[in-house]
């Protein structure tokens, strides 16, 4: 049964993955055992404009819940925070060469490159994730209705972080028939394959905005385009207002559907310490700053500060700890290399 609706229900809802990371950083000793996913760093890029959110996602009964402590602190809501009664390996592993090449398979080998010792807590870890594309079968981190607190549909702007085709499919439809005018959701990797063309309008109807990565974009279009800008026009045609692609060279690609315009919004330069969770938190950052001025770019721009503050440390709590005033100052100096196309 969903929770009894409450007077003080949150502005945004981010949903999502929560993750026992361990990473190894291009920079910077590993980190073991950590809070990470998808969902810790889009409240991360949402939290540095000042925003809070009510957080939705699956845990495991082992789920060290002071971990989220820093999000308690600065009020998010954690009652969307459910217990699973199944088990749900947590556990994710990353290791970084630079900024564009992560590796998440055999860990004992990239620990022995870097001639450090194995964590005990990445024993029995095989790297294999769950099937996050089945069209039918429930992963172990499905959201379903009963997992969200009523007072959650009463958020206005809502970001769908991959989680798994499921969770895609349902989501929007239940957050619509509440309060929530503004929705944007990037995909599950397994489901951007030609396999899937038939679900994609359905699952991008109705969106604010659709954003994603060019690698996933290019194999979803596998022999039909080759183009980016081509791509981003057919999915707009299924829906969506907006289309950002995080590009693998020129930052991000924005395709605004309902002014026919198109940007390119350039990543902020800073000397990468950790690639992990940029995109996540390019999108907390875009669904704050588009709730502003309900400006794409404005968006895109707030998005691209976010990602930035996350790359130049490690971890989910190091941009939370910016410099007063640093996102502003970062803001206006983007806008300045922002190239309409």
């Amino acid at each position: 049964m969903i929770p009894d609706l409450s007077d003080d229900f949150p502005r945004f809802v981010i949903a999502g993955c929560l993750n026992r990371d361990t990473i190894l950083p291009i920079a910077g000793p590993a980190r073991v055992d950590v809070l990470g996913g998808n969902l810790a760093y889009a409240a991360v890029g949402l939290s540095v404009w000042g925003e809070t959110a009510g957080l939705l996602t699956k845990v495991n009964r082992e789920f060290p819940f002071d971990w989220l402590e820093p999000f308690k602190q600065l009020e998010f809501d954690l009652s969307g925070v459910v217990k699973s009664p199944e088990p749900v390996d947590m556990r994710r592993f990353l290791a970084h060469k630079d900024a564009t090449t992560t590796h998440t398979q055999n860990p004992v080998q990239h620990f022995a490159d870097r001639g450090l010792p194995y964590p005990l807590d990445l024993l029995g870890y095989n790297g294999e994730k769950p099937n996050r594309s089945s069209r039918s079968e429930p992963s172990d981190q499905t959201i379903k209705i009963s997992d969200i607190p009523r007072h959650f549909l009463e958020a206005s702007a809502v970001h769908i972080c991959p989680i798994d085709f499921i969770s895609h499919s349902i989501l929007p439809s239940i957050f619509h028939q509440g309060q929530a005018t503004t929705i944007t959701l990037s995909p599950v990797p397994g489901v951007m394959t030609p396999s899937f063309w038939e679900e994609i309008p359905n699952l991008l109807s109705g969106l604010t905005a659709f954003i994603v990565g060019e690698m996933d974009l290019r194999r979803l279009f596998q022999g039909r385009q080759t183009d980016l800008w081509e791509m981003m026009g057919v999915l707009g045609d299924f829906g969506p207002e907006f289309i950002l692609v995080q590009t693998e060279n020129w930052g991000y690609y924005l395709y605004d559907r309902i002014e026919a315009k198109r940007w390119i919004v350039p990543n902020y330069p800073v000397a990468i310490t950790d690639p992990t969770g940029a995109e996540d938190a390019f999108a907390g950052g875009f669904l704050t700053g588009y709730r502003q001025k309900y400006d794409p770019l404005e968006a895109a721009l707030h998005g691209s500060v976010s990602a930035s503050l996350v790359m130049e440390g490690s971890g989910v709590t190091y941009a939370m700890h910016a410099m007063p005033g640093l996102t502003d100052v970062r803001l206006e100096a983007l806008r300045e290399r922002v190239n309409q196309v």
